[in-house]
């Protein structure tokens, strides 16, 4: 069972590939969404725990929608003077989707070519004098 530990919003997240969680709310115009803040990562025995974070792992999500939350209510009341005031509140989340943790996926690094083995083809270049400063005469 592999799942990760991930931060945000403030708040920490235990989750796993296929979860459907709600979060703080995101600024994700696509419908794709990277956390970078991984806090651990648990796959079978392996346990890798980052100080304060896994180096290179990332979590893959897919954005549902933007929804809110419950709405609270707040009732203030005095008594004997009439006073009363009664407000509400609705937080904003973000539904996510889990698609992959893991470290991302990058193409392989072309091998470099020995100097020598690339320098037949080339042309020899000539070396720049350097530069000679002219004194003013007086």
């Amino acid at each position: 069972m592999k799942y990760a530990v991930i931060k945000t919003g403030g708040k920490q997240y235990r989750v796993m590939e296929g979860q459907v969680i709600e979060v703080e709310l995101l600024d994700s115009k696509d419908q794709t969404y990277v956390f970078e803040e991984v806090l651990l990562v648990v796959d079978g025995d392996n346990v890798k725990i980052g100080t304060p974070f896994v180096e290179g792992m990332k979590v893959y999500a897919d954005v549902i929608a933007d929804v809110k939350g419950d709405k609270i209510e707040v009732f203030k009341y005095k008594s004997k003077s009439r006073y009363r005031k009664h407000t509400g509140h609705r937080q904003k989340y973000t539904q996510v989707k889990i698609n992959g943790i893991g470290a991302p996926v990058t193409p392989a690094k072309p091998k470099k070519v020995s100097s020598l083995a690339g320098a037949k083809h080339l042309s020899p270049t000539k070396a720049k004098k350097p530069a000679i400063k002219k004194v003013a005469a007086k």
